[in-house]
């Protein structure tokens, strides 16, 4: 029975985990270096992530600089910057490309607070989803009679304590990322 407890905390980590990178690469009005993590950049024929092509660093707050180690690839780097969903035009010298990032309006704050309601939705659901299967797991180990009734019913309160404090951690993540979107 213990198997099952241990799958459920493992997939729901993995849960977290999952929510805690789609909010790292959120912008949320200042820069950070994982935004360009979901960026790709064709290297001679291989999608290759920008931080493996250029020292990437943050400069006063907003500005994002990327130097790439091979100065050739710069405009290969600024087409896949332009193609992505970033919304920020890059700005190169020849040697290094700036991100400039403009202060969020409110109006795209409230946008992206729904964003991050939305993922903590889709995480909850995630997390109840695996507590499913948890469950039919154990009543499958009373079917088979290699637990008793009353560890089913300890399994399935067990089961929803760590459901519970999943969800905890989701909100108390979800709540954490709306302040700091507000705050900007």
């Amino acid at each position: 029975m213990q198997e099952v407890f241990d799958y459920a905390n493992e997939k729901m980590e993995k849960t977290l985990k999952s929510l805690h990178n789609e909010f790292a690469s959120m912008r949320a009005g200042r820069a950070t270096v994982s935004l360009l993590d979901k960026i790709s950049v064709d290297y001679y024929g291989v999608p290759t992530p920008i931080q493996q092509m250029a020292a990437v660093s943050v400069s006063e707050g907003r500005i994002l600089v990327i130097q790439p180690w091979d100065v050739s690839t710069i405009s290969t780097i600024e087409k896949a910057i332009q193609a992505s969903d970033l919304g920020v035009n890059p700005q190169d010298d020849g040697k290094v490309i700036r991100l400039i990032f403009p202060p969020l309006t409110e109006e795209k704050r409230k946008l992206l607070a729904k964003d991050v309601s939305k993922f903590g939705e889709e995480a909850k659901v995630a997390v109840r989803s695996i507590r499913r299967d948890c469950m039919e797991k154990l009543k499958k180990l009373k079917k088979d009679s290699e637990i008793t009734e009353d560890d089913l019913h300890d399994g399935e309160d067990k089961m929803q304590k760590i459901t519970d404090k999943f969800i905890k951690k989701i909100d108390e993540m979800v709540d954490s990322k709306e302040k700091d979107i507000m705050e900007i």
